[in-house]
């Protein structure tokens, strides 16, 4: 095994790098991931015939693994945090592949649970590799060129399907096979060409929970939360109220991605001139609006011009969360990065295993109560961004410690 620590990583050519590795990881998981949730909607009603409930079932199973993210602890001890993402990648790959062999409940239910388990367990390490391996000061615009990076992969994902779908007569099985093998086949060429990178501090490989982590966890449960409404019910909006087709969805989601690509590299610029607490709180103050305006569309009868705005601007938003990333990467013991990872993960789908069920009943009597309470979710995160400090550190996570520093003095 060739390892390298993270100082001598610098003689090596340039696509050999951790951060050129991070990059090859984000534009690789969206070419499976992207593909499976373009196709999955017709695919689960043309091929297995599945129904609301079923569906909402798929999303259940779907949500679980994120929910048991803090498993990657007690791999950890076993697996270098490197081995084990892009093992999962090669797992999210591969059960992509197979996806259209299993036409059934049954089938479909357990590869979507093996590809939820490869993505969720990548998304926890990767994001601990990004917080071991960039350096501090150049982590916000380097996390945004990495989201750039993700966002034009899914780009040609999304051309790619809308391109070639009816004029070559392609079939899910062939789309998922090229896909998810695609994925799994360039993870697999990561993990033999990559050096193995040694960061300068080794992990702690059991579950850390700091009382003085408390406003990281506050922030990402938060996330978690407006996320999963945003995600279940904001396109589910532009098919119902303005009855959007498929390739309405697709050119949506191809348009905001392509702002994004541009966009996420510049608020990553953002955060690191202005910091994490001013752009927090720009981020959900915007997210208040957005969703109050979410909310008029119901109340006041507002049109599709306006919904379809709302939408990229909502995209845009949840860019700026890569500042809690940061912000955590500022006021965290070095070792303590890969444990908390797992355990924010976990912190972050808490909501999702039963918010979208819960709200679905809501959305039944009054969809605009559901963007309202997205409304108060925003305002309670607005809340916890006034505790971060201008300047975190270890020992000044929160806006409290410094007051007592200040008194001290």
């Amino acid at each position: 095994m060739n390892i390298v620590r993270l100082e001598d990583a610098r003689i090596l050519p340039l696509w050999r790098r951790p951060t050129s590795l991070l990059f090859v990881m984000a534009m690789a998981m969206p070419v499976a991931f992207a593909t499976w949730s373009a196709l999955l909607n017709n695919f689960v009603i043309e091929v297995a015939d599945f129904d609301g409930s079923d569906i909402g079932w798929l999303h259940t199973v779907r949500e679980i693994p994120g929910f048991f993210a803090i498993g990657v602890i007690a791999l950890i001890m076993f697996i270098r945090e490197q081995v084990l993402g892009l093992v999962a990648l090669i797992m999210l790959g591969a059960a992509t592949a197979v996806t259209a062999q299993f036409p059934d409940m049954a089938g479909i239910l357990t590869v979507t649970m093996l590809s939820s388990i490869g993505f969720h367990y990548y998304e926890t390490v990767n994001q601990s590799l990004q917080l071991q391996w960039i350096d501090k000061k150049k982590a916000p615009q380097t996390l945004g060129w990495i989201l750039s990076a993700g966002s034009g992969a899914t780009l040609v994902v999304y051309l790619l399907i809308v391109v070639s779908w009816e004029r070559f007569g392609l079939t899910y099985s062939i789309v998922y096979w090229l896909s998810g093998g695609f994925t799994a086949v360039v993870a697999t060429i990561c993990l033999l060409a990559y050096p193995q990178f040694e960061a300068p501090h080794p992990q702690i490989k059991k579950m850390v929970l700091r009382k003085r982590y408390w406003l990281y966890y506050a922030l990402q449960f938060m996330s978690g939360a407006r996320r999963q409404i945003f995600v279940v019910f904001a396109g589910f909006m532009m098919v119902e109220q303005f009855g959007f087709a498929v390739d309405d969805i697709t050119k949506l989601f191809m348009f905001t991605l392509l702002i994004n690509m541009f966009a996420a590299p510049l608020l990553g610029k953002v955060v690191q001139v202005f910091g994490e607490r001013r752009a927090l709180i720009f981020e959900y103050v915007g997210l208040c609006l957005v969703f109050f305006a979410y909310g008029g569309i119901y109340y006041f009868g507002w049109g599709v011009v306006l919904a379809t705005g709302l939408y990229i601007v909502n995209h845009l938003f949840f860019s700026l969360a890569l500042a809690i990333k940061t912000y955590f990467q500022k006021i965290a013991d070095p070792q303590d990065i890969a444990p908390t990872a797992a355990v924010a993960f976990t912190i972050n789908h808490i909501a999702a295993v039963f918010l979208p069920a819960l709200l679905g009943y809501v959305w039944l009597q009054s969809p605009g109560t559901v963007f309202l309470m997205a409304a108060g979710m925003a305002i309670v995160s607005l809340l916890l961004s006034l505790l971060i400090p201008r300047h975190p550190a270890p020992g000044h996570e929160t806006v409290f410690q410094g007051r007592l520093l200040a008194a001290a003095e």
